[in-house]
């Protein structure tokens, strides 16, 4: 009997189309194997800053929450129970310390989607991910059907 490769998935998204994008093929190999779901948005340190005000900790809070609850829809309209997570931190840092913490099989993440010549380039994030995971990293850039 062949054990199925994707027992659990990382999805990473930060509220974009693209992100979208890739969940819904995330979601799709979930349903095809029925491996356990995790929506995972990070804000950024960047964005949460001990200086800033509480108000904009709590706009990325409701950001990420939104983020998530949108993966979680996709998933219930194809039955994939989609578990959310919040984080903040270095997304890279956090969605890599994430995957290994949860024994992740997969991540899944979309592209920047850029114009002109940086349409060639992938975002900092998905580029540190795809060079630093143990787990395999699917990166998708197509629009969700």
């Amino acid at each position: 009997m062949k054990r199925n490769p994707y027992r659990k998935i990382l999805l990473a998204t930060d509220g974009s189309e693209n992100s979208k994008s890739a969940a819904c093929s995330g979601l799709e190999i979930a349903r095809c194997t029925g491996a356990e779901v995790y929506a995972v948005y990070v804000a950024g340190i960047s964005c949460c800053s001990p200086i800033m005000p509480e108000s904009y900790d709590w706009e990325i809070g409701k950001e990420g929450s939104e983020a998530v609850a949108e993966i979680e829809e996709l998933g219930k309209k194809i039955n994939v129970k989609v578990n959310p997570v919040l984080l903040q931190g270095y997304p890279a840092q956090e969605l890599l310390e994430f995957a290994e913490k949860n024994d992740i099989d997969m991540i899944v993440m979309g592209t920047q989607g850029k114009t002109g010549i940086d349409r060639f380039l992938l975002g900092g994030v998905t580029e540190k991910v795809i060079r630093n995971s143990k787990a395999e990293v699917l990166v998708v850039r197509s629009p969700c059907p």
